[in-house]
């Protein structure tokens, strides 16, 4: 990977994450609000999750 292609996927994590704020203001402040509710042990859950399942999509893109 080029230093390149690391910018150019941290400008499209970027433009994916401001999506849904852009398009639903009012349901990304409740989908925030109840994460917010989420205790440690489930917030790292879904961060290994979200680890694991781009790893393995980053392994499937690289073969």
């Amino acid at each position: 990977m080029t230093g390149d292609t690391f910018w150019l996927a941290l400008a499209l994590v970027l433009v994916l994450e401001g999506l849904y704020p852009f398009a639903s203001p009012s349901g990304w402040r409740r989908l925030f609000n109840q994460i917010l509710q989420l205790n440690d042990g489930q917030l790292r859950f879904f961060g290994l999750c979200s680890i694991l399942l781009g790893l393995l999509w980053i392994g499937w893109l690289m073969r």
